[in-house]
């Protein structure tokens, strides 16, 4: 109700913040699976929702880079028709290191192993470097690569988790 009502009817044509409002309403089957299989919502399920969170920012306002004409003709206030290039790619940029630097404490707060701790800092690192060096060349070409990368280094990260609790001993 709060993605479609909220999010979806209001906010995404009203608010510059649109995007990371709706971030918080698709985080949160993180936190719904995670209490439906065990009855409660740990520390690691909030880590796991801040990951979405977080990541769901930079992803977005890179698929609005390449689709900025579209937003603006249509008053759609993302950020990178209210703001410039150089703005809008540094704020994704801060985000994706906030988003590598948070996928990092499932490390200590799971035990996770080699799998996950590799996974985290390789794709959390080249995240970080593909978005920041969006600045250099703020193409709607380079925008759909950092788009592309950012599914999957979600869908990877994810993976070496369950890779990590699943496959290796504990």
């Amino acid at each position: 109700m709060f993605y479609v009502l909220v999010y979806s009817l209001w906010l995404k044509r009203t608010s510059r913040q649109n995007i990371v409002i709706g971030g918080a309403a698709g985080a949160a089957p993180v936190l719904v699976g995670w209490a439906a299989v065990d009855g409660s919502v740990s520390w690691s399920a909030v880590v796991l929702f801040l990951v979405i969170f977080l990541w769901t920012p930079p992803h977005f306002w890179a698929l609005a880079i390449r689709h900025v004409d579209e937003y603006r003709a249509a008053s759609v206030p993302m950020l990178p028709v209210v703001e410039t290039s150089e703005r809008t790619v540094r704020t994704m940029g801060w985000y994706t290191v906030a988003v590598a630097l948070t996928s990092l404490a499932l490390v200590p707060l799971n035990d996770m192993g080699v799998v996950y701790s590799s996974a985290a800092i390789v794709l959390g690192a080249a995240f970080v470097w593909l978005t920041f060096g969006l600045g250099r060349a703020p193409t709607a070409p380079a925008a759909m690569r950092v788009f592309t990368f950012s599914i999957s280094y979600v869908t990877l990260l994810f993976a070496a988790a369950m890779l990590d609790v699943l496959v290796l001993p504990r």
